[in-house]
């Protein structure tokens, strides 16, 4: 049985749009700790909408979340970190985060080249 190749401009585009995204989110958490992922994150929620109803869509809310839980984790560390005995624990929940963190954008770019769509 014959297969057919059809190219999606707007597919393509959308999927490239989030491919920068997950390595602008890269750059910022490698070299600010995610300080400076707010700028990808706007451009996460200003075009989710055109990629609704593609595998893309779930891409930018994959992206979102994990920088909603990132953030939540970075500010758990720390308030722990302003007691003198949560500062051990501060760290492994930055550890921890930081690991998360990576580990969710090694997926999501991993999954968005192969064409699959993120977990919701």
């Amino acid at each position: 049985m014959a297969q057919e190749l059809v190219f999606d401009s707007k597919l393509q585009s959308n999927k490239s749009l989030a491919w920068w995204l997950y390595i602008i989110h890269g750059v910022s958490f490698a070299f600010s700790l995610g300080a400076f992922s707010w700028i990808p994150l706007i451009i996460n929620y200003v075009k989710k909408d055109d990629a609704r109803g593609t595998f893309v869509e779930s891409h930018h809310r994959w992206q979102i979340r994990s920088f909603w839980w990132y953030l939540f984790w970075m500010i758990v560390g720390g308030v722990l970190f302003i007691t003198v005995i949560g500062i051990p624990i501060a760290w492994l929940v930055w550890t921890g985060a930081w690991v998360w963190k990576a580990y969710r954008l090694i997926k999501g770019i991993v999954d968005l080249n192969d064409n699959k769509a993120m977990p919701i």
